[in-house]
């Protein structure tokens, strides 16, 4: 395989929307992750926005994805949707688009609190790299709509059950106003 690009998606990458849906999707359904189920149009929306970070293969196949959403006035910033097409696993794919989604926020939200919700070890370990802390549910943004987009992810019942203060996943901060990170 060769060179994997990761780069900041822009209206120009809609056409790969449908693949990377697909690619949540197939995730879902083989329990490979917790992620909720986007839409092409949710994520084409996130590219048309400047907001989300893409990786291609060199033959230009759909490597990765992942997102950022903002919450309370942009007081919170969420990298969410990462995903990582099966063939590109265990290269550190993963790595480089946290990385690239991370740099993005901070660009476009300096002062936010960037948090995040994952059932996977591997993006604890990335997030922690980066300077997260894991944190309980209250410390994490407090917007209905953020939750809402729990709803299609197979766990949400959980979420449901315990009034939202907690789940199978782990909740995970960046406060740029932290000195000890």
């Amino acid at each position: 395989m060769g060179e994997i690009r990761v780069v900041r998606a822009s209206s120009e990458h809609e056409k790969y929307a449908q693949a990377i849906s697909d690619l949540i999707y197939q995730a879902t359904k083989n329990k490979d992750s917790g992620l909720a189920q986007r839409t092409p149009n949710y994520i084409i929306s996130k590219m048309k926005e400047g907001k989300g970070v893409i990786a291609f293969a060199d033959n230009d196949e759909i490597a990765g994805f992942c997102y950022v959403e903002t919450w309370q006035h942009g007081q919170f910033v969420a990298n969410s949707g990462l995903i990582v097409n099966p063939k590109f696993r265990g290269m550190g794919l993963a790595t480089r688009i946290k990385q690239e989604a991370f740099n993005l926020s901070r660009d476009l939200f300096p002062n936010a609190k960037i948090f995040g919700l994952t059932t996977s070890e591997a993006v604890m370990r990335i997030n922690t790299k980066l300077g997260y802390i894991p944190v309980t549910y209250s410390r994490l943004t407090d917007d209905d709509a953020f939750w809402k987009g729990c709803e299609s992810c197979a766990n949400y019942d959980i979420l449901q059950r315990t009034g939202r203060k907690n789940c199978l996943c782990t909740g995970m901060v960046f406060d740029p106003n932290d000195e000890h990170k």
